[in-house]
């Protein structure tokens, strides 16, 4: 293969990138319990042992060090949602130049504190990564700072792309496919760019959160695609418009991209803990989830596959989230509504048909005299086991509705459960994302128009970066043009639930 001028240049920048003054080669590790299951050779490339916890380090340090002494008198600044500011700080600490951070407010507590601790002097600004930026971008003017991007910089792509060579002096170039997680590319484009430049036949395949698919939507049109919103949940990905160098470099190089969803995401952490005892960051686990899934679609031979596992900083209280939602991403849980009668020996007759199942969650309250409305959580060897046992429970006359792919029951129903209240107005159900910070329910209560009335709040915090709210509203008609500007002037994510079937029957 005839490399492209714009290849062998970033490809010449690895091989003089100079990483381990703070970086440290990290192990390619065999997972037996994973490759067992996709029936492949399964390795992980355990970025997430850097000294960040993130493979962040080596871009940034690569890109400090060639700072001109005048340069480095004059300091740098970054906008990073928190494994690039940690990065920045580490390698400013070990140079001796002083770090501005600014982080979106919505940047996990572990990544703010950390940064804090390495040197870092953090700035919280905004909701998104682009807000950051920014405010970056300003205060880099005002002060006179030196730009440090976290990822749109062909010194930071070279920084990355030292993985690729440790690869393959750690495996050698027998590599079928290489998973690598993408945010605004560049370590898809630094790590691509060296393996394809070396050994084309290596197949380069970047993964996205389905919510947050840049890179994706970038390479379809065939131009940078800009997203109106991304999904907070892999926040060390969650970047609405990818880099002009990273773009270009990973058009050459990117064979296929996979998405993936949120239950994948959780379910690819606990399979890495399950052959790691390690806990991954979402955006680390998603090469794990995208190697998954395009292994279901290539399902031939025992290919070797590397996942590169890119970050480790989670946030303690949303391994509740993860582990709630692993099973999902796994699709060992059916949840599902079964109707059955309120009789002697229903209850029974619904026992026997679930036989030896594990149940996860049972959720049932007495609503009327002629049936009950049950909530279950059943585990399944997969999805193809649902339908067979609605089935089952159908033959016995038990209505059943299948809950397992609606966000609504997952999120909220399945914690709510509880009946009907007696209203004498038609109720509006809304699911709300409230950003997670101080004032955010104050403001909603005070936008809301005085005519409507709250009949129901719920709100669980799930350890992510926003609340997950469902709200129960009565709107006089003569108040629905003032609740529609409601809507549209409150500026917070939301989806109406009224027609949805399961509120229908437990709401």
């Amino acid at each position: 293969m005839q490399r492209s001028s714009l290849l062998q240049s970033t490809l010449d920048r690895i091989l003089k990138a100079r990483v381990y003054d703070v970086a440290v080669e990290t192990s390619l590790e065999p997972a037996p319990r994973l490759s067992e299951r996709l029936g492949a050779q399964v390795f992980l490339k355990r970025e997430d042992t850097q000294p960040v916890f993130s493979f962040k380090i080596r871009g940034a340090y690569n890109r400090i060090r060639l700072l001109s002494e005048s340069e480095r008198a004059r300091g740098v600044i970054c906008a990073s949602a928190g494994n690039h500011a940690q990065g920045v700080a580490l390698s400013s600490r070990k140079l001796g130049i002083k770090a501005c951070i600014v982080m979106p407010s919505t940047t996990p507590r572990i990544k703010v504190d950390a940064v804090k601790k390495l040197g870092g002097d953090v700035v919280l600004f905004g909701d998104s990564y682009q807000e950051a930026q920014g405010e970056a971008e300003r205060l880099r003017d005002e002060k006179g700072l030196v730009y440090i991007h976290p990822y749109d910089d062909p010194e930071v792509i070279a920084g990355q792309g030292t993985i690729a060579l440790e690869i393959l002096r750690q495996h050698g170039p027998e590599i079928d496919a290489v998973f690598i997680p993408v945010g605004g590319g560049g370590l898809l484009a630094g790590v691509g760019a060296c393996l394809k430049a070396l050994y084309p036949e290596i197949r380069i395949v970047g993964v996205e959160p389905d919510d947050a698919a840049g890179m994706t939507a970038s390479l379809a049109a065939n131009e940078i695609v800009e997203l109106k919103e991304v999904g907070l949940f892999a926040d060390g990905v969650a970047v609405k418009k990818v880099g002009k160098n990273t773009f270009d470099l990973c058009r050459e190089v990117v064979d296929e991209m996979v998405t993936v969803n949120t239950d994948a995401i959780c379910a690819a952490i606990k399979d890495v803990f399950e052959d790691t005892r390690t806990i991954l960051e979402p955006a680390g686990a998603l090469s794990v989830a995208g190697c998954k899934s395009w292994r279901k679609k290539h399902p031939e031979g025992r290919p070797a596959l590397i996942a590169l596992t890119c970050g480790a900083n989670m946030n303690f209280d949303r391994l509740r989230h993860v582990a709630e939602r692993a099973e999902f991403g796994e699709e060992r849980e059916a949840l599902l509504a079964v109707t059955i009668p309120e009789k002697p020996g229903s209850f029974k007759k619904f026992s026997e048909v679930l036989g030896d199942r594990g149940i996860t969650e049972f959720n049932y309250r007495y609503a009327r005299p002629e049936a009950a409305q049950v909530f279950v959580g059943v585990q399944v060897g997969g999805r193809e086991d649902i339908q067979p046992l609605i089935d089952q429970l159908e033959q016995q006359n038990f209505r059943t509705l299948d809950l397992t792919g609606d966000e609504f029951a997952k999120l909220h129903l399945r914690h709510l459960v509880g009946g009907m209240a007696p209203l004498n107005q038609p109720e509006r159900l809304f699911r709300f994302e409230f950003p997670e910070r101080p004032g955010a329910l104050a403001r909603f209560l005070e936008s809301l128009p005085a005519s409507c009335n709250v009949t129901l709040f719920h709100y669980r915090n799930q350890g992510a970066d926003i609340g997950r709210v469902l709200a129960g509203l009565q709107v006089p008609e003569k108040a629905a043009a003032e609740f529609g500007h409601f809507l549209e002037n409150l500026g917070y994510g939301f989806v109406e639930e009224t027609g949805n079937p399961a509120a229908e029957l437990f709401l």
